[in-house]
């Protein structure tokens, strides 16, 4: 087991910035989607200012983390954003008054993984495989 755990412990480095380029991926797909309407999704058809904020938003910050430059304040907005999309977008989804806490219910599951992972990504830094650890190392 301490022979498997090393071996994995190696690849650390890496699969961070794996991590990292496929959360931006992620997220740049629903700026994409919010803002430039590809793919054509009716839920985004007519979005209200808040959502286009979102939008801009992911599609600006998705598009920072896949090259991981400026990761980790890029990251802290990002997980801030997800946390309002969860309690305002999803907790009070249509306008019921009462919050539905459930993500299962409210079809909050996304918002909350992308907010744990983006602060995890806030806390590590984008790896290896970033313009920030480039830019680092011509310092």
């Amino acid at each position: 087991m301490d022979k498997m755990n090393k071996m994995l412990a190696g690849c650390e480095p890496m699969v961070l910035s794996i991590f990292r380029i496929v959360t931006g991926l992620l997220l740049f797909q629903y700026g994409v989607a919010k803002l430039l309407k590809f793919p054509v999704l009716p839920y985004f058809a007519n979005i209200p200012p808040l959502i286009t904020a979102a939008g801009a938003i992911e599609l600006v910050a998705g598009a920072l983390l896949i090259l991981g430059l400026f990761t980790r304040p890029v990251a802290f907005i990002l997980s801030g954003e997800m946390a309002f999309a969860y309690f305002m977008g999803h907790m009070f989804k249509g306008g019921i008054a009462a919050p539905v806490f459930t993500p299962l219910l409210n079809g909050g599951n996304a918002a909350i993984l992308f907010c744990f992972a983006c602060l995890y990504l806030a806390c590590a830094g984008g790896g290896l495989w970033s313009v920030d650890a480039m830019m680092r190392g011509r310092r």
